[in-house]
This record gives structure tokens, sequence and C-alpha cells, in this order.
């Protein structure tokens, strides 16, 4: 699944190639939102801005209309040249905004769903969405108060809780908790207050590293994210991935369980994350 970063990479190239053109263009493979382009067509109407919310991204238009989608476990936006061919096959097309410069294109999106912007606040996926790490207006005791909400069950699946903290993904759960030596299995719980900022506050830090200006400024897929701030992509990771290898801060092995009830992979080392 799209981690926090890519999916604010995503919003950010999409809003810089988009914002403020007409759309000249809109195919769609969801019959819902082909009823909504026949009754008030979208055509013809200003792309306004994007941005992300959590892993959402919200395509906002004149006339108060946003287009929301989730990119679940495959889902991707790429954007184009009119005319210039395409990275994925067009039977993998879910959704086409397209303006006089650019295409943006949808591949593989699960969800998407056209919602009058006035709803945004009431709307029940994004506003059960937990403080943004990648938000200007962050809040991290709130993250703590809605982890510490969590306190039964393992950190690591309480990281990937949007509803407490929205952006983290299978990587960073496991690089994050590696990087503050936190057992991923212990409870929240049993974490104290200093604990529990820190790993607030590095799962902010790295989010927020790997979505710098620097770091493939206009595109909106592929790129590798670090933790290890080595430039070698073969080193870029701490323990993500890295089942049996040895661990880069005391040469033991790394682990794998399959963890929560998705049973996603969970990476930590048995030593540094006593």
């Amino acid at each position: 699944m799209p981690e926090g970063d890519t999916i604010f990479r995503a919003a950010r190239t999409l809003h810089r190639a988009l914002a403020g053109t007409v759309v000249v263009r809109f195919e769609s493979m969801f019959p819902a939102l082909d009823r909504v382009q026949d009754d008030a067509p979208l055509t013809g109407r200003t792309i306004e801005r994007v941005h992300a919310a959590g892993k959402h991204v919200l395509m906002h238009f004149s006339a108060g209309l946003v287009l929301r989608t989730h990119m679940r476990m495959n889902g991707s936006w790429h954007i184009y040249r009119p005319g210039e061919r395409w990275q994925r096959s067009r039977r993998d097309m879910r959704v086409l905004i397209g303006t006089a410069t650019f295409e943006a294109v949808g591949f593989n999106i699960p969800v998407a769903e056209f919602i009058a912007s006035r709803d945004i606040p009431r709307h029940p996926e994004l506003r059960r969405l937990g403080p943004d790490v990648l938000s200007e207006t962050f809040d991290p005791e709130e993250a703590m108060r809605r982890l510490r909400e969590r306190a039964d069950i393992p950190v690591a699946d309480a990281l990937l809780n949007q509803r407490a903290i929205a952006g983290l993904g299978n990587v960073y759960k496991s690089e994050v908790l590696f990087m503050c030596g936190v057992n991923p299995f212990l409870p929240v719980s049993r974490l104290d207050s200093s604990s529990l900022a820190a790993i607030v506050d590095t799962a902010k830090r790295v989010l927020r590293a790997n979505v710098s200006e620097r770091l493939a400024p206009m595109t909106t897929y592929g790129g590798l994210r670090t933790t290890t701030r080595r430039d070698d992509p073969k080193e870029r990771l701490w323990v993500y991935g890295r089942a049996r290898l040895p661990c880069r801060k005391c040469g033991t092995p790394v682990s794998v369980k399959k963890q929560g009830l998705d049973a996603r992979l969970t990476y930590w080392c048995q030593v540094c994350q006593r």
C-alpha cells in the first residue's frame, strides 16, 4: 500500500501540474463518477488545488466539487503530456483528467468518488483521520493521545491505525520502531511518555525527510524512500525487507513475523529492540 509520503508527493505533483487549469477531458471506469459527469460536467471546471489527507488525495474543482481517491494496495496517479506514452496499460486506467497541458491518469485506483467540498468535514472516512504527520497543522500531542487510547494493542498495529496517526504504512512502522529501539509487539500501555513522544517525533521527521523538494519534485510514482540517510539504494532502510540479513547496528539477523488482523509483515531486531 502506498504510504503517506507517496500520497503527499503525488498530490503535490498533481497540484503543480493542474492547479489553475481547466478540465478539457474526463474519462472514468466508475459509473458513479460518470453520472456526476453527465449531470454536472467536470469538463469546463477549473482545478483549484490538490492536496493529501493521510492516504487520500483530494482534487478540488470550481463550483465546490471534490474528487476523493484512495490508492489501497496498488493504485497510483501518473502525470503525462497529452499524447505521451503511458507507463501502464490502458486497461489499468480508472480515472483520467485532462487539461490543455497535462493528463492525470489514475491507474488501478479502487476508491474514487465525487463529494461536495462543504461535506468534507462530515465525510465518514476523512473526519475520523488522526493527525497527519505530513500536515502543517500536525498535532503530536493529539497523536499521542489517540495512540494511548489503543493501550492494549501492539504498538506496531497502533501505528498503522489511520485514526490514531495518519500517514504511516508498513515500511515506516518497522523503520520508526527500530530507530526508537522499541519492540513492535509491545502493547502501547507499556510505553512511557518519552518513548511514545520519540516514536511520534521520529515518524514525523522521517516522513517529512522523504517528501523533500530535492527528491524527484515532479513525479507521482517511483522513487526510493530512505530512513538511513545513505545514498546507496541497497542501504536505504534499517530493517524493512531485510529478513535474516545482519542488523546494521549490531549484526544480529533481522527477524520477520506476520502481525495483526491483516497479517502484515513486521521486521525488527531482537537485540536492538528488546
